[in-house]
């Protein structure tokens, strides 16, 4: 999975595709593709836009390999940047064409749909335990017990699982600024 991969693998890549592999790219979008035009279509809320942002996308990492620094996060992370970025202004542009917008309600807009693309990063990022915990007690209304039965695990261990997926969640509900970068992202360890 993406999302595991090992920064070794990152570093790999990132190579490949500075040496013009076309199956790198393949390969790299293979991986990500689903995260590009997920938290392309959260923000801009049209599938058409999103198709078109995630070949956008696809197209500057292929033009741009090496504005990848791995010393400031992961290349899934890089990648979400770049998505979340372009989609923001993406979305800005056709919000300010509107008549009757102001900028207030723009900006409002922007911070809704970011924060909901970041719900989404975290969300697709955390581990898959995590994940199916959270699945169950929120698409399909599962208490802790249920979901323990339906995970096949302890009701210790379903309460653990839904707790640090919720903390997790939790850290999207900072409103990102503008140039924010998805969790993970610039930081360091």
């Amino acid at each position: 999975m993406a999302k595991d991969a090992p920064p070794r693998w990152d570093h790999r890549m990132q190579q490949r595709l500075a040496r013009g592999e076309a199956a790198a790219l393949g390969e790299l979008y293979d991986r990500f593709a689903s995260l590009v035009h997920g938290l392309a279509h959260r923000v801009l809320g049209d599938e058409k836009a999103a198709d078109h942002l995630t070949r956008e996308v696809f197209g500057y990492i292929w033009e741009n390999p090496d504005a990848f620094d791995p010393h400031q996060g992961s290349l899934r992370s890089w990648v979400a940047r770049i998505t979340q970025g372009r989609a923001v202004a993406r979305l800005r542009e056709a919000e300010s064409g509107r008549p009757g917008s102001s900028r207030e309600e723009l900006e409002q807009k922007v911070r809704r749909a970011s924060a909901a693309a970041r719900a989404d990063y975290i969300v697709t990022s955390m581990p898959a335990p995590l994940r199916a915990a959270l699945e169950l007690a929120y698409f399909q209304r599962r208490d802790y017990r249920q979901t323990a039965e339906d995970l096949g695990v302890t009701e210790d261990e379903a309460r653990r699982r839904l707790r640090l997926g919720l903390q997790l969640l939790s850290t999207a509900n900072l409103v990102p600024g503008e140039g924010s970068a998805p969790p993970g992202y610039g930081t360091t360890r």
